[in-house]
Parts: structure tokens; sequence; C-alpha cells
């Protein structure tokens, strides 16, 4: 890599990450990428960034970490477990954390990586991987004032709304855990409207059409009813994603004695999905239970 040019390491090439990686690539970041799929780094290499075989080996002179993990758990292994980044950034390095977490894992997980002399940045995103591909994302972001001036560039890359939420780690990841809140209730909500409109005979392309146009809209209805329509339930956010953000969400509730009874019914559906095999199809198969608990006929895709 040029040694002229801003360096960032982006852990994880999913559908998110990947396109994240390309932002900051048109930025003009040197960036190297690391995954667990081998087709993904092959992908990424062909594209034009650099790509590394652990995420140790990633971070070597970067100066932001950009981390786009599942979970809570796959966090803390990218920054202290084998072949972690904690030691292997540079000192005063940021690592930007995109994962959905509870806000008190981020606190924890920003004491530990700060007392190492870097940087820690509570990130999470929103927006698909379309808007991560084009940079036109939401990121929620709380941390050190430092930590902001050390991610500023590649938040600007990556994001046309940064959110700055707080000057620690906790309040990012407690904003999207209220978007994940709403995110899974309304898809959930849109899949029972599905499902009923086909149980009771409508076309589900004009349906679609019609309540797009109308005030029963939301994102995630225009957004996800899509396969529904299509009968098409290749992921893009899969079933099993909801299930932890909803978990995520009860587990918080409870521990603070809140009621959060529509969640979860929410989470109860999601469940059911994954029961029935649909736990790494797209989240809107949570249509497909309602259809069978009623008899409702959805489209299939077309061969």
């Amino acid at each position: 890599m040029s040694s002229d040019r801003r360096r960032a390491a982006v852990i994880g090439l999913g559908s998110m990450g990947y396109g994240m990686a390309q932002s900051l690539m048109r930025a003009q970041f040197a960036v190297v990428g690391c995954d667990v799929s081998a087709a993904s780094m092959q992908r990424f290499k062909e594209d034009g960034g650099e790509v590394a075989r652990t995420p140790a080996e990633a971070v070597a002179g970067a100066d932001v970490v950009v981390c786009v993990v599942v979970s809570a758990a796959q966090t803390e292994a990218v920054l202290f477990g084998p072949e972690g980044v904690a030691e292997a950034m540079p000192p005063g390095a940021v690592f930007m954390s995109a994962a959905t977490m509870d806000p008190e894992i981020a606190k924890r997980l920003a004491a530990r990586l700060e007392a190492t002399g870097r940087h820690y940045l509570d990130a999470p995103i929103s927006g698909g991987p379309v808007k991560a591909a084009n940079g036109d994302m939401s990121i929620m972001a709380s941390g050190t004032p430092a930590a902001f001036k050390a991610a500023d560039a590649a938040l600007s890359a990556m994001a046309s709304k940064i959110y700055r939420l707080g000057d620690a780690a906790g309040p990012g990841s407690a904003f999207k855990m209220i978007n994940q809140l709403l995110a899974g209730v309304h898809i959930a909500v849109a899949s029972e409207a599905m499902a009923f409109a086909a149980h009771q005979g409508l076309d589900l392309a004009k349906v679609y059409e019609v309540i797009t146009g109308s005030a029963g809209n939301s994102w995630m209805f225009e957004n996800r009813m899509t396969h529904v329509v299509s009968g098409d339930y290749t992921p893009l956010s899969t079933t099993e994603i909801f299930i932890k953000d909803l978990g995520i969400v009860q587990d918080m509730a409870r521990a603070a004695r809140y009621p959060a009874p529509i969640a979860a019914t929410a989470l109860q559906m999601y469940l059911a999905a994954a029961g029935s095999g649909m736990g790494q199809d797209a989240d809107a198969s949570v249509a497909r239970v309602y259809a069978q608990m009623s008899g409702a006929t959805l489209p299939e895709k077309k061969k």
C-alpha cells in the first residue's frame, strides 16, 4: 500500500462490510479486508482491495479499523481473541464497532481497548447493503472526542448521516437497539398484513403498490415485502439476525423492568420461522409462518 494514503482495515466483508470497504476505497483509503469467507476475500482482491489472512495482519499500519461482524461475541473475538487486533493496531488508531449489541457490552469492550492506548468508537450502522455500497448509510456513533477525530474521514466516506450521540461508548448501541425494536416489529407486522391479504385472496403485487403509496407504508414494508411478492427469500438480512436483536431488546427491557410486549410477540414469530427451518432465509419469512398457520397461499419463486 502507498505510504501517503490513509489506511483502513475492514474486518467482515459481508453484505454491509463489503460496501463500506468499497466506499472507503472511493475516498482514497488504502483498504485491507479480512473475512472468514475465501470467496469474499477473492472478490475484494479482484475489486482492487488488499486482503489479509487474519484480523491482526489486516490492521498493521491501519489508522482506522472498521469491524462489521454480527454480534458482541464476534466483536470481542476480533478485538481480544487469537489473532485479535487490540495489540496489533497502531497506538492512537480507532476501532469502529458496527455490530448490534447491548450497550453495557459496548462500554466494557471500549474500556478494555482504551486501556491499551487505542480508541473505540461505538458505531452501529443502518441502511442496508445498497446504501453501504453508495456511502449513504446512517451511523449512530458515540465515543470520546479523540475517537471521533480519528474516525472522521472514514465516517464521512461511509455515511451520509452521522449521528454523534455521546462522548463515551454505549449510547450508539442504545440508539441502535431502539431502531432494531422498530425494524423487527415493522417487518413482523408487514408480514402479518401481507399474509392476511393473501388469505383474503388479494393480488399481492397490487397490495404492495397500494400500501407503498398509502399511510400504512413503512420503510421495512417497502424494502422487505418484495420478498413476499416475488416468493424469493434469498437473504440480505436473515431471520436469525432479528432473533438476536429482539432478544437483546428483551434482555435490556427485563433488566430495566420495562414492558415490551409488542417486541416480544414479534420475537416469537421470528423464532417460529427459525423453528420451521427458515432461520437463514430472509427475515420476511415471517409471512410464510402466518401463511402456514392460516392456510393462505403466498407466491412461489419463478423457476
